[in-house]
């Protein structure tokens, strides 16, 4: 006999983990200050720009002598201006359990033929961190989006470090607190725990980093759109507003007020507590039911913000095919949107649970899915 359909139902289905859902109180009107039709090197769209990069500084709490830049094509776009622009000086180790990390490493072997010593993980699974030398650069994502395993804190890492450290922080940043002294180069996008529109990166260099850049030229061409530099001397205008290409404005403005939401939360202290709330909300459910659990094999590494799942009940016959039939009935009763685990990854779910998620709906949600996986363990029988 079916299960009967929960009588509550999340007010907004958005958990897809990027683009993400907006701050609660979104309204495309909120943005009608934008400068559109203005030259973003006008006063006015440096004047945005700036008050972009100065309230990232605020909230996250980045350090006053580091730089901080919008840049082009989101997180991806930081991190290959980051790995094509400092890397190879020294040796690099590559740190790798998800998908994205792995995607760094191949550009780091492959295309820029670097030698680098390769640490990689399952899904689910972390590195030995204690294994790390920090004589080397070292390259990992803080949180990895596609498995929901993140490094528990910043304590491996060498205060003493000779090498760089380079952080892609996408899906940690604004729902993590990031150790700044050990992060070098920090890597993110606002499309992720802000919620902001997609298309924009930003990178945030340490007084290491920007040391480096500025006595180090890398032996391969640099693009234009990752140069940092002219004539050995950072370009200080990235990082004060004027961007190396034309920004969207109207992201511009959106990521504004994003900003200005998460002041009305509490700051990055609220937006880490909306975060941890809305994963207690899953792994709680996890617990009490024995037929979903966390990818994460380690409490210690469970993701706060990209929370992926599998499936584990033995009467499953094709895990794929199985997850992707609960992800469409959830989807088609308009419950959970974009659900479905990263196409690289294990077969299950990924439910975001970043602060612009309200708690509520993670639980209004949760019944959803119980009467989903029933209603598909009927069928497949």
């Amino acid at each position: 006999m079916a299960t009967q359909q929960p009588a509550t139902r999340p007010a907004n289905p958005r958990f897809s983990s990027g683009p993400c859902a907006k701050p609660p109180t979104f309204e495309l009107s909120k943005l009608a200050d934008a400068a559109l039709g203005r030259s973003h090197r006008a006063a006015v769209g440096k004047a945005k720009l700036k008050d972009a990069i100065e309230g990232t500084r605020e909230i996250l709490g980045i350090p006053a002598d580091y730089k901080i830049g919008i840049v082009p094509a989101s997180d991806t776009g930081a991190v290959e201006m980051a790995l094509w622009s400092l890397l190879g000086e020294r040796k690099v180790e590559m740190l790798a359990w998800e998908s994205f990390g792995s995607g760094w490493v191949t550009d780091v072997v492959k295309q820029l033929k670097i030698d680098a010593e390769v640490k990689t993980a399952d899904y689910g699974q972390i590195v030995d961190l204690a294994s790390i030398n920090f004589a080397n650069d070292v390259v990992f994502t803080w949180n990895g989006t596609t498995a929901g395993v993140r490094v528990p804190n910043g304590d491996w890492i060498a205060d003493d470090r000779d090498g760089l450290t380079i952080c892609d922080a996408t899906s940690a940043a604004f729902a993590m607190d990031l150790p700044w002294d050990k992060l070098d180069v920090t890597t993110f996008s606002w499309q992720k725990v802000l919620g902001g529109e997609a298309a924009h990166g930003i990178i945030v260099l340490s007084p290491r980093a920007v040391a480096r850049l500025e006595s180090y030229t890398p032996a391969w061409p640099l693009p234009k759109i990752f140069r940092m530099t002219k004539g050995g001397k950072l370009i200080e205008g990235i990082f004060t507003g004027a961007t190396i290409n034309t920004p969207s404005m109207l992201a511009v403005e959106d990521y504004l007020f994003a900003l200005d939401w998460a002041r009305s939360v509490g700051g990055l202290e609220g937006l880490i507590a909306r975060a941890d709330a809305n994963a207690k909300a899953v792994f709680d459910f996890c617990d009490a039911n024995d037929w979903i659990a966390n990818l994460a094999e380690d409490d210690a590494t469970r993701s706060n913000t990209s929370v992926c799942l599998k499936f584990t009940d033995p009467r499953i016959q094709d895990g794929a095919t199985f997850a992707k039939a609960v992800a469409k009935r959830l989807e088609a009763e308009n419950i959970a949107l974009d659900i479905g685990a990263y196409r690289d990854a294990p077969a299950g779910l990924r439910i975001w649970c970043g602060g612009t998620v309200e708690t509520a709906d993670v639980e209004a949600m949760l019944p959803w899915l119980a009467w989903a996986f029933e209603a598909e363990i009927e069928a497949q029988a």
